[in-house]
């Protein structure tokens, strides 16, 4: 592991620790047959992950195999006291890059006692829309920015009594002057692609110690699977070496660039040759809907993204809702290749970066495709 600042080390006692002990228990043999399967899910903030383990006597291939699971809802904002048990349904499996093996990592719906969605399960009705959309086959991408954080909870790197130089040398920057934790960012990409995340890109972004990666193309109820996965991975990853991976849309206020989880999107119509007939028929129906979209892209409402969305740092106002060629400060941007070509995909700017990936891709499908 990399030497971190002094500061973080004396305050992150995960970054203290030697991680060269563990490997020393994690290279012992299982048992045969065995497998370790940590369920994750979404918590009552409805941005917070959880995760426990439970041993398995096969290896599962597909989520049926799995058993349904509970736990304590109370202590997640989803369950009082008094009746605290809350389900786990799994609905993916994915490959575990911190246990190897034949371990996995399982997402899983959540239930109340009386097997109805938790209010933060998003995605018992995405799926619903998905399905109806199916012969649409709807794909997507999400480009996921994030800002890493000491554990005092400022950008990793900046200054404790001032701050970096302005803007300008940080987007897609190299150099250790104008990129920090990038460890982090290389740990996490591989780690996606050893779980089978289909992941297809990162960058560094133009706040220093921001970063996006990008998820996607994935079909349907896929992408919001694999983003919630992604991010449950940048989190554990983050986790060892002591640093906090925040989805704050305006992690800095002032003159800074906020984050965001611009979505891509496009039907096998818009795909095809005079897709852009298409794409400008959603734009439509998109900008009909505005109110409804706003509300559905971050997890409260609308009011963490008015933070964000102000019209400057390369946003649209979330009052209004505009698009344009190759303009990134609308609320729609059709890519000049796009335009060029006649056919691709639209790319959506309002999701704010702790977005509710099943949210917005739920409410592109009901209005794009399903005019609900």
């Amino acid at each position: 592991m990399s030497k971190m600042p002094n500061h973080v080390l004396e305050s992150s006692p995960n970054a203290a620790l030697n991680k060269s002990i563990i490997n020393r228990f994690m290279d012992l043999p299982m048992p045969d047959g065995k497998c370790q399967a940590m369920y994750i899910w979404i918590d009552g903030t409805g941005e917070n992950l959880r995760a426990k383990t439970r041993t398995l006597d096969f290896v599962p291939q597909k989520p049926e195999e799995l058993p349904v699971w509970n736990y304590d809802g109370s202590s997640t904002y989803q369950a009082e006291g008094a009746n605290s048990d809350t389900y786990l349904h799994p609905v993916a499996i994915y490959r575990d890059p911190f246990r190897r093996g034949n371990n996995k990592l399982v997402l899983c719906e959540t239930f109340k006692y009386n097997n109805k969605p938790t209010e933060t399960n998003k995605r018992n009705m995405c799926k619903k829309a998905m399905d109806s959309a199916a012969d649409a086959i709807p794909w997507f991408g999400i480009e996921q920015e994030y800002t890493l954080l000491d554990m005092d909870l400022r950008p990793f790197g900046w200054p404790k009594n001032g701050f970096p130089g302005p803007q300008g040398p940080y987007y897609c920057g190299v150099g250790a002057n104008k990129v920090y934790a990038r460890d982090i960012v290389e740990a996490h990409y591989r780690a996606c692609l050893y779980a089978g995340i289909n992941i297809s890109g990162s960058n560094a972004e133009v706040m220093p110690s921001q970063w996006e990666y990008q998820v996607g193309p994935c079909e349907g109820i896929d992408i919001g699977d694999q983003l919630w996965v992604s991010r449950f991975l940048l989190h554990r990853v983050a986790e060892e070496f002591g640093v906090v991976a925040t989805l704050d849309p305006k992690p800095m206020p002032g003159d800074w660039n906020g984050a965001g989880a611009h979505t891509n999107f496009s039907t096998k119509a818009m795909r095809e040759d005079n897709g852009i007939i298409e794409i400008e028929k959603a734009i439509d129906k998109l900008s009909r809907n505005h109110l409804r979209h706003i509300q559905a892209y971050d997890p409260n409402q609308g009011k963490d993204n008015e933070r964000r969305l102000t019209g400057k740092h390369e946003t649209s106002s979330i009052h209004d809702f505009s698009a344009g060629v190759a303009n990134r400060g609308a609320s729609i941007r059709i890519p000049r290749g796009v335009a060029e070509d006649k056919k691709g995909y639209l790319e959506d700017r309002r999701p704010s970066s702790n977005c509710d990936p099943y949210s917005v891709t739920e409410a592109i499908v009901r209005t794009c495709i399903l005019d609900e």
